[in-house]
């Protein structure tokens, strides 16, 4: 198994769809204002996250359980700036729709720009044959509020082939996330 270039990156995006929307190059600035950046890097894309967000409260003493999972754990919020809570936890999602290939899983990594202000990205493996819009977990492990920035950077993908193709791929086993759209919540 190898990790993959820029070039197979592009390829695999502008030929096979692999990633849409699809940014060629890092992009650091809109204008005159900087940003974290996103796009191509030289072994890895960096995703942006969605202007949705579903920030995790107390407000109904709810508790968080994976297997009944209630929606009343979160509040659902649509902007382009989402502040954390102090040691609190927001799901989102990424910009861009993914189909992996069936001989490659990917991975996720977080930015150093998020990390060094406490900010972690958790993200399971994209598994081969699974699509759909990644979604995002952050945690803020900082005794202080802290900014997530929508349409901008916020994890990077990294992709690594097989020299053979799986037996059995997401797709064939009917996963419960094919396909998702938006933010998704856990399932059983």
């Amino acid at each position: 198994m190898a990790i993959k270039s820029d070039r197979w990156i592009r390829r695999m995006a502008l030929e096979h769809s692999m990633i849409h929307p699809f940014v060629e190059k890092q992009v650091r600035q809109d204008g005159n204002e900087r940003m974290v950046s996103y796009g191509t890097s030289s072994y890895g894309y960096d995703v942006r996250c969605a202007n949705e967000f579903k920030i995790f409260t107390n407000i109904n003493s709810t508790i968080v359980d994976p297997k009944s999972f209630d929606s009343n754990s979160f509040i659902d919020v649509v902007t382009d700036v989402c502040i954390i809570p102090p040691n609190s936890f927001v799901l989102a999602r990424t910009v861009e729709y993914f189909k992996i290939p069936r001989d490659v899983l990917t991975i996720c990594v977080g930015k150093s720009t998020y990390a060094r202000c406490g900010i972690i990205v958790n993200i399971t493996p994209l598994e081969p044959e699974w699509e759909g819009h990644v979604t995002l977990e952050f945690s803020n492990t900082t005794p202080l509020p802290a900014k997530i920035y929508a349409n901008e950077g916020i994890a990077q993908m990294l992709f690594f082939q097989s020299d053979e193709v799986c037996e059995t791929s997401y797709r064939d086993r009917q996963g419960k996330y094919q396909g998702q759209k938006g933010v998704t919540l856990p399932q059983i």
